[in-house]
């Protein structure tokens, strides 16, 4: 049974005041909270008058738990009291510490960007005057940059009257990136009153918050299509907004290499599509900046040996370069993978890791690729079955997870030689006949490698890793392969991994599940596009909403279904589209502003 509960609307609305909107005209609908939902009601002078109205932000926000206008929702404490006040944007006032010299020119770029949020949520209204003062007193313990598995991300947000009629807004964190996620906390809590044409901030309310996971990630892949740079930065900008803090690059693949490597220049001048399409090493550079001042770190992939084409194959260190048919040498046009026997890779690759390590900041963790080794293609490759015959190896499968392990091998000798002596950085690899039994156990130390998972969640592979005690990273396919459900490019009918995955799916990617008892081991997840049907054009479409569900899984893990997050994914997705992000609908408007009357049963998942 539903407890019958209608908000006392006249304390929000004597704190609000009245008025008319000036662009628009009055508003004509307004919302009342009734048995925990927002109920839409026609304003007028003796029915439903004005001054007893809310909007549906409002609404939502003191209809039930507090937390309906959260994204992600908190895992901790959430008290939210019953007042709103009509807060000035020109009036935001902000305080840190300003001994910590280094993140001075953070909290200045966060300044910009919240003034920026807060006055996205007018929506080009012309706003009534007036409204409180807002102060932000932000206090962080530690001054340290570094975002790593163990890095504190909590913080604890406090809103209440501050002095002489002001707000006053305190975020405590012990790390500059647990306190930016409390300023993305606070801007939520301010809304934009479409009856009153005025910005509206929670009067008083406390969070305690922090992550389920300390991997949170999106997995983008740039190759198949080249995405531009605004677009990565609009996508870091949703990223921030829903506190994921890894955005994992993938930057080449055998399509083509748009990274600009001074050293190595033919690896974009004939890798990349055009001129135009490439990154050079001060794109990426202002991009770590920029991702970092939202709470995210890059992690660069380079892909090998396999998925390596062009570029590559005019330094002449390449097998099966774009062999045809194609399906015997590998998954998709063009084929290609790196030859282990060639000195002259090494040489390489040490010149490419040494030019990433300075453009990434010295990313702390390296992630190697390693997935889709095709056999075949090495086999087919006259050069190397010499190579393996002067080692007296044969040419059965476990012959080439030689060859594949002495490229593993070398190859991460010269990445660490990049580095300041004695630092060794983990490394990720994606799943792969390596990272089966017996070669997981003969070839990959559990103590430096985590596996990124891309199998399906209930793999028998995944616990097999887990057992054998490594660390996981899970982009299970058939919850977070978000490229998946569209009509195919190689064959007819569907891709590979059909069909579509919905929010919802994503959503109910519960990763304790995945790891049972190992759970522990399994450090988050990315949810990947990869981008052979998407490019900048369709890039929001296909990671908006969704990768907001994924976000708050891993943020919140909370215990209960999609459902109970409907109403408030709904609202999230508006503020999204109002950032400029072109998240894809996922219901008709009219669910939205008629809570509770779209989901079979019209019960919206409340019991």
């Amino acid at each position: 049974m539903h407890s019958i509960r209608v908000v006392v609307i006249a304390l929000i609305g004597l704190l609000c005041c009245t008025g008319t909107v000036h662009s628009q005209g009055p508003a004509v609908w307004g919302y009342q909270c009734v048995n925990d939902r927002c109920v839409k009601r026609a304003i007028s002078e003796t029915s439903f008058p004005p001054e007893k109205a809310i909007s549906l932000p409002a609404c939502r926000l003191f209809c039930g738990t507090g937390a309906g206008l959260l994204w992600p929702q908190p895992s901790g404490e959430l008290k939210v009291g019953n007042d709103l006040a009509h807060i000035d944007p020109n009036q935001l006032r902000f305080e840190w510490n300003e001994n910590f010299h280094s993140l001075v020119g953070l909290w200045e770029a966060n300044k910009e960007r919240f003034r920026k949020q807060i006055e996205t949520r007018a929506q080009k209204n012309t706003l009534k005057s007036g409204g409180k003062a807002v102060r932000i007193k932000i206090n962080v313990e530690d001054e340290s940059l570094t975002l790593n598995y163990e890095t504190d991300e909590s913080y604890k947000l406090t809103v209440g009257a501050g002095t002489n009629g002001e707000l006053l807004a305190t975020i405590v964190a012990k790390t500059f990136f647990g306190a930016r996620h409390g300023l993305e906390t606070l801007s939520q809590f301010v809304l934009y009153d479409n009856i009153r044409n005025e910005l509206q901030m929670v009067a008083t309310a406390t969070v305690s918050d922090a992550p389920a996971y300390p991997h949170r990630g999106l997995a983008l892949d740039t190759s198949r299509n080249f995405i531009d740079i605004e677009s990565l930065r609009r996508t870091i900008d949703g990223m921030a907004m829903v506190k994921l803090n890894v955005f994992h690059w993938h930057i080449t693949d055998s399509q083509s290499f748009p990274l600009v490597i001074v050293s190595r220049p033919s690896l974009h001048t004939y890798g990349a599509y055009g001129s135009q399409d490439v990154y050079t090493a001060e794109d990426v550079r202002q991009l770590v900046q920029y991702a970092l001042e939202r709470g995210i770190r890059i992690i660069p992939e380079l892909d090998a040996p396999a998925h390596v084409g062009e570029g590559w194959e005019k330094l002449g260190v390449t097998a099966c370069f774009n062999y045809q048919p194609w399906e015997n040498y590998c998954v998709e046009p063009p084929c290609g993978q790196l030859d282990p026997t060639q000195d002259a890779l090494y040489e390489i690759l040490e010149d490419v890791y040494r030019e990433m390590n300075v453009m990434f900041n010295r990313s702390d963790v390296f992630h190697m690729g390693g997935d889709e080794v095709s056999i075949r293609c090495w086999n087919a490759t006259a050069r190397i079955q010499s190579w393996m015959n002067e080692q007296e190896w044969g040419l059965q499968e476990a012959d080439f997870m030689k060859l594949w392990n002495y490229f593993q091998t070398e190859a991460l000798n010269r990445l660490d030689k990049t580095l300041p002596a004695g630092e060794k950085r983990p490394i990720i690899m994606w799943t792969s006949k390596l990272t089966e039994s017996p070669y997981l156990e003969q070839y990959l130390n559990k103590d430096r490698y985590i596996i990124q998972v891309w199998t399906m969640g209930n793999d028998s592979k995944v616990t097999n890793l887990l057992e054998k005690g490594y660390r996981l990273i899970m982009s299970n396919y058939d919850a977070l392969y978000l490229d998946c459900g569209f009509a195919g490019w190689v064959t007819d009918g569907s891709n590979w991994c059909a069909p579509y995955i919905g929010w919802q799916k994503v959503y109910n990617n519960d990763l304790m599940a995945i790891g049972g008892p190992y759970a522990q081991q399994i450090l988050g997840g990315e949810a990947a596009l990869w981008t052979e049907q998407s490019d900048s054009y369709t890039l929001d479409n296909r990671l908006w909403p969704r990768l907001s569900a994924h976000a708050e899984r891993l943020w919140s893990n909370p215990r209960s279904s999609w459902q109970m997050a409907e109403s408030r994914m709904l609202l999230h997705r508006e503020r999204l589209v109002e950032e400029g992000i072109a998240a894809n609908s996922i219901q008709p408007k009219w669910c939205l502003q008629n809570e509770g009357n779209c989901p079979i049963g019209g019960d919206g998942g409340r019991s």
